[in-house]
């Protein structure tokens, strides 16, 4: 229920409206996203980097019909990518469809994400496409499959767990080699296209997770779940998958400690780094994702507000 809710909330206008204008909306936010300029997430890029782990940067945006601000988008992404390749950031970019135009028409989504990945194949950088509700599974993977065929192979796709039909794209994208990020999955989906239980998504999370390590490349295993990274590592154990030949991947602010003890134990670990003012909508994703971060970040703002005072005085 409280999952269906925020899910509900990240499409809403009016309570998009209200929570950017409330006191300590942006505190909160900070813990998931690094900021709103580039400056913000090339900082936290370069900690993560200090740390040993490897980021990806995403630059927070979705459903643009505006022309001008698709462009603004694939530019902003071009900065991104000349920021990563001057500085030497151990980083690769993250990008939705929507945000380059893809429910403008195909064409313009082609020319202008064709910027981005013509400036990504020069830098020898990555370019991940990220998935979004199932409304667009079929044409992100067109799109992604037809790009592919034009001859970039800097380029990756996300699969998710909850959806029905991801044993079948996992395998069509082990079949020419490109590199899969196995998620969950964040958006509210009926029941004909995806599973509701979160035993049936965890079950075919590391049926997948499996798929990918023995027979795909380079997989990135998305998660945050102590039970789908134990089951990833004893896997990769009992068939001799060296750790060199995947990674976790892990988002901004949630569950550090864990990135780190991965680390630690000989693991690539990616963190997933979001920036921009479009944040709302990606934080009440990850809120819905792991509902037990709503205490989690309440905390904290309680923490920084005015309100301390009154508590300790209590």
């Amino acid at each position: 229920m409280l999952r269906d809710g925020l899910i509900f909330l990240s499409g809403s206008r009016t309570a998009r409206r209200i929570a950017t204008h409330a006191p300590g909306a942006r505190i909160m936010a900070r813990r998931f996203v690094a900021g709103e300029t580039i400056d913000d997430g090339v900082a936290a890029v370069r900690g993560i980097n200090e740390s040993g782990m490897t980021a990806s940067l995403d630059c927070l945006g979705e459903s643009v019909r505006n022309r001008t601000e698709a462009e603004a988008a694939a530019a902003t992404y071009v900065a991104v990518l000349d920021r990563i390749q001057r500085e030497r950031l151990d980083a690769n970019v993250s990008l939705k469809l929507t945000q380059m135009g893809q429910d403008i028409d195909d064409a313009f989504l082609r020319a202008n994400l064709g910027r981005v990945l013509d400036r990504a194949r020069d830098a020898d950088l990555f370019v991940r496409f990220d998935m979004e509700s199932s409304e667009y599974t079929q044409r992100t993977l067109d799109f992604f499959h037809r790009v592919w065929d034009e001859g970039h192979r800097n380029i990756g796709i996300v699969l998710q767990s909850y959806m029905r039909r991801s044993e079948a794209d996992a395998r069509a994208a082990n079949a020419i080699g490109a590199r899969v990020r196995l998620c969950k999955g964040a958006y509210r989906e009926p029941e004909a296209v995806a599973y509701q239980d979160k035993a049936d998504v965890d079950r075919n999370f590391v049926h997948l997770m499996e798929l990918l390590l023995a027979e795909g490349r380079y997989p990135g295993i998305a998660t945050h779940d102590e039970a789908m990274i134990r089951a990833t590592r004893a896997f990769a154990e009992r068939r001799g998958i060296p750790s060199s030949d995947f990674e976790f991947q892990m988002l901004y602010g949630v569950r550090r400690d864990l990135q780190h003890q991965l680390r630690r134990a000989g693991y690539n670990v990616r963190v997933y780094v979001p920036f921009g003012e479009a944040w709302y909508p990606y934080l009440m994703r990850r809120l819905a994702e792991r509902p037990a971060n709503l205490l989690f970040v309440v905390k904290a703002v309680l923490a920084e507000s005015p309100f301390r005072f009154l508590r300790r005085r209590a």
